[in-house]
This record gives C-alpha cells, structure tokens and sequence, in this order.
C-alpha cells in the first residue's frame, strides 16, 4: 500500500515539474533509462533495500551511480541498465571495463564522505 502511494507521488510531481525537466522533452532512450531507474528502485525496496542516494555525482568525476542503498549491513552500488529487447545482447553487458573503471572511481569518492569502513558491493539490475 506504501509502495503505491510513494510511486503514484512521483509520477504526479514528475507530471508538475517545470517544462524543462519532463520526461516528454528527454530523447526515447533517456525516457526508457529513467522509467528502469525507477522500476529499479521500488523493486530493490521492495526487498529491503535501503536507499540512501539517486544519480549519485561527484564533482571530481564524470559519470554518475544510479541507486546507492544498503542491504542489510552491506552498502550497495546500482548500476541499472535498461533495454527494450534483447536482440543485440543483455542489458548488463553494457558494463563493460570502461564503465566499471567509472563506477570504482565514483564508489571510491562515495566511500570517502562515509566516516567509517563499511563492507560493499556493485549490483547491476538488467530490466
């Protein structure tokens, strides 16, 4: 019942946010990408995931983290990647070792503002 009203929030301030930031004014593939995002994030909630950060950027690296979010005790990198079909390859094979090399880089500046050691992890959701 909560994961209904918290998805049916966002998509009404994703409707009333201004112009320049709809959905409808991104191209096709950015739209898919959020829409998997967000199917991501209620999915990952949904068993236990904590989420503590959204499209994660550092001012000292290029690129950004999808989802940052505890499992239990374990902090979790998300890398989501999403397709329309599989004709070409999976979805996850897209983190490919440039990608990675982004993502280590962006978890390590990540971990610098966490006080403390924490144990942690990458995860890639393929939708």
């Amino acid at each position: 019942m909560l994961a209904c009203f918290t998805r049916g929030t966002i998509r009404l301030l994703d409707r009333v946010l201004p112009k320049g930031r709809r959905d409808g004014d991104l191209p096709a593939h950015h739209r898919v990408g959020r829409r998997g995002e967000e199917e991501a994030y209620f999915y990952l909630r949904k068993h236990g995931y904590v989420i503590v950060a959204r499209n994660y950027r550092s001012a000292r690296r290029r690129g950004e983290i999808d989802l940052v979010g505890w499992d239990r005790d374990v902090l979790c990198f998300v890398e989501v990647k999403t397709r329309t079909s599989r004709d070409v390859k999976p979805a996850e094979a897209a983190v490919d070792r440039e990608k990675r090399r982004e993502l280590g880089g962006m978890a390590r500046d990540y971990l610098r503002r966490v006080r403390e050691e924490v144990p942690w992890r990458f995860d890639v959701v393929s939708i």
